[in-house]
């Protein structure tokens, strides 16, 4: 049996962040595809979601400042929000107060959900501290486009369904190829 420890980190404005170390979700996979600007979620090697998403507006790889998003396999290292509001704005992971509805003018805020990636591989190794995140975008009517900073946007609704299905360790693919031609 694995043991379960969990260390808790209560934030200046009230946020709480997780950190589990020695479990990992083997039920679930992320494949993202670059080309189709789309996620496949799979359940124990089964398909159950696609979620529209967009990545870099300035291509893929891992240089620190680079903006890109890394290519390669990743895990779910934490995931911040819980209980939030769809639309919460977050600020170096910290919730602010502030709520937005989809597609709102103005700035381009993290909302709603962060799973933030740890990369597994030696060409993505500063994925983690590049703050490379699948989290919720107000901006959702440019999803399917690439216009990110290096991390992968989703709509709040299907951000908020994708951080509840997995778990902590959940394996995550980005890759430079269409979902149709990876074999799955």
């Amino acid at each position: 049996m694995r043991r379960l420890i969990a260390v808790f980190f209560a934030g200046a404005a009230g946020g709480l962040l997780l950190l589990f170390a020695g479990c990992a979700d083997t039920h679930h996979r992320m494949i993202v595809s670059v080309p189709d600007q789309r996620m496949l979620v799979l359940t124990d090697g089964r398909p159950v979601a696609v979620y529209k998403v967009s990545t870099s507006k300035y291509g893929t790889g891992d240089r620190v400042g680079s903006y890109a998003t890394p290519l390669g396999r990743f895990c779910v290292k934490n995931k911040i929000g819980d209980g939030a509001p769809l639309g919460a704005v977050f600020h170096s992971r910290k919730p602010t107060g502030e709520v937005l509805p989809p597609n709102a003018p103005g700035r381009d805020p993290i909302v709603t959900r962060i799973l933030w990636l740890d990369g597994l591989e030696a060409h993505n190794r500063n994925a983690f501290s590049r703050c490379i995140y699948i989290h919720g975008t107000p901006q959702e009517f440019l999803l399917g486009t690439p216009v990110s900073y290096g991390c992968i946007r989703m709509s709040s609704r299907d951000v908020l369904s994708l951080y509840d299905l997995v778990g902590y360790g959940a394996r995550v693919e980005i890759i430079d190829e269409p979902l149709a031609f990876h074999g799955r």
